[in-house]
């Protein structure tokens, strides 16, 4: 068999890693070919590494998260109340298959937001399927479902992400549906995924915030039983953005 019919048969059967590697090898003089085990070897590590980012790729895809951030380009510091101790701790995201919250808190600015996506596409990384959400965009989605007749399908849908990040939460006020559907999403995940929810309310005031002391207390017991709680201090990062910019 030629290695053009090889070449054409890996294409068959989309093994596009393998493809690749195989014709990298083949540009090369033959006296440099490498023997038949290490050839194995050297394709079946390319068609590997080429899945993984093809997942990564669709799962940065399919997150949609606000910033494309990531946990190297986060600054820890004193003044931020972040330390390199913290993000190392959630960077191996064993967090999620121990089903632990974070709830990241903080002045409006201080990159809330930015930090959330960070911990988002390292999740992404990490092989886990992640979805960001701002609260107005929550909203909306469970308002339409429940005229539209899909709630449940999201509700179930949402059960499948293992990170779920709900950003600008405390913005604005939760009727009925968003407070019953965000209990259900907790009981759905509870020690089994994670959510991330970035505030502007400090976590002292969401039973205030939600309420409702019935629904506040079950929200509230399954969101922080088991969370890492980040407060980040210190100026707002875009008015030093754009300060530098003038």
């Amino acid at each position: 068999m030629n290695t053009t019919e090889n070449l054409q048969q890996l294409k068959q059967l989309k093994l596009h890693g393998m493809v690749r590697s195989y014709q990298s090898v083949l540009e090369q003089p033959v006296n440099k070919h490498p023997e038949s085990h290490e050839l194995m070897a050297m394709l079946v590590h390319a068609e590997i590494q080429h899945r993984s980012q093809h997942r990564t790729k669709i799962l940065l895809g399919s997150a949609k998260l606000r910033y494309s951030s990531s946990i190297e380009q986060i600054t820890c510091s004193a003044a931020r109340n972040l330390t390199k101790g913290q993000l190392a701790q959630l960077a191996d995201c064993t967090y999620i298959d121990k089903g632990e919250n974070i709830l990241i808190t903080g002045a409006t600015g201080c990159g809330k937001s930015y930090l959330a996506c960070a911990l988002g596409q390292q999740a992404c990384l990490m092989g886990y399927k992640t979805l960001y959400l701002n609260m107005n965009r929550f909203c909306e989605r469970l308002a339409l479902s429940k005229i539209d007749g899909t709630y449940i399908k999201l509700l179930n849908q949402l059960e499948k992400v293992r990170v779920l990040i709900l950003d600008d939460f405390g913005l604005q006020p939760l009727d009925q549906t968003v407070k019953l559907a965000l209990l259900q999403i907790l009981e759905d995940r509870y020690q089994y995924s994670s959510i991330i929810i970035a505030s502007q309310v400090p976590v002292s005031k969401w039973h205030e915030y939600i309420n409702e002391p019935t629904l506040a207390d079950a929200i509230l017991d399954r969101l922080i039983a088991n969370n890492h709680r980040l407060e980040l201090k210190g100026e707002s990062l875009r008015k030093k953005t754009i300060q530098k910019l003038n």
